[in-house]
């Protein structure tokens, strides 16, 4: 079961690539585009990448990521412009199909959870099985075509622009740091401020180094490995915390850092870029009361709950 959820989650992989490559010829049509070249060859290297990361040799990967950062390095990189739909049709649609629009995007959440809950071989393909159930169930609904389905997820894809390749960079960049023994680092740092065997102090460190390296990574599983490793383990952990109480509480605490970022743009970024927000990070501003709120909650629940 877990070799087919294996190869079922390369299959996803492979169905993203393809969408890139999809982006990558309507990019190339694109006349208007100034810079055609180079953002055909984003989209081509990211999906290749996709598609063969795990049988490309790692030299050949690495030198295909570097092409990505020296094409946005060297401003090569242009987002395709699309016609907006007119006002007076959103506004039929949304009065047409009222809360249906709502129904797909729930059952994203409720099947990736319920197979990942039910099956646990499927925990890292469940949110792959859960979008395919999603988008045919919207397609039902709003009786649209594979075509437009494609030709959406292009315009998505396109409104993301480069911002959608942090998390798997920053990703890449919390493995590097955490072999690179940063943790250690950090952990000597704190080991200066913190009181020997003081858990309160301890869970304060833990939950706040959460917040402000995912906030300067932009991901807080980039933030764990590191924060945890040198935090974590050393001041809360070996203090006598349950591990995956702890565990879960500092990850989600790292998502309050999310909130208060930039780097997080698919979160932060996008949403103001997409609903053509005058203040572009409008939507941290909005933000930081209930982060607030969080970190202390989390704070709380750590010292209380994993002790």
């Amino acid at each position: 079961m877990t070799q087919f959820f294996d190869n079922l989650l390369e299959f996803f992989f492979v169905l993203i690539g393809l969408q890139l490559m999809y982006t990558a010829f309507k990019t190339a049509k694109d006349t208007s585009n100034s810079k055609r070249m180079g953002s055909t060859i984003f989209w081509l290297d990211l999906g290749l990448l996709f598609m063969f990361g795990k049988v490309l040799p790692s030299v050949v990967s690495g030198l295909l990521v570097v092409l990505l950062g020296l094409i946005t390095l060297f401003k090569q990189f242009e987002i395709s412009q699309f016609t907006p739909i007119k006002a007076e049709v959103l506004e039929s649609r949304a009065k047409k199909f009222g809360n249906w629009i709502f129904v797909p995007v729930l059952s994203l959440a409720v099947v990736s959870v319920g197979l990942a809950m039910k099956i646990e071989a499927s925990s890292k393909s469940a949110i792959g099985v859960a979008a395919i159930f999603s988008i045919i169930l919207a397609m039902i609904i709003f009786k649209s075509t594979p075509k437009e389905m494609v030709q959406e997820s292009n315009r998505m894809i396109q409104a993301m622009g480069t911002s959608g390749i942090l998390p798997q960079l920053l990703g890449a960049l919390g493995a590097i740091f955490a072999l690179a023994g940063v943790g250690d680092v950090i952990a000597q740092i704190i080991g200066g401020f913190v009181p020997e065997g003081n858990r309160l102090f301890g869970t304060i460190a833990y939950v706040l180094g959460m917040v402000v390296f995912t906030a300067i990574m932009g991901n807080g599983f980039a933030a764990f490995t590191v924060i945890t490793a040198g935090i974590g383990v050393p001041f809360v952990i070996m203090q006598g915390a349950d591990p995956a109480i702890a565990g879960a509480l500092a990850l989600t605490a790292g998502y309050c850092g999310t909130l208060l970022t930039p780097m997080a743009a698919n979160f932060n970024i996008l949403p103001a870029s997409l609903l053509e927000m005058e203040k572009p990070y409008g939507v941290i501003k909005e933000q930081v009361p209930v982060t607030i709120i969080m970190i202390v909650v989390h704070i709380v629940l750590m010292y209380f709950w994993a002790f």
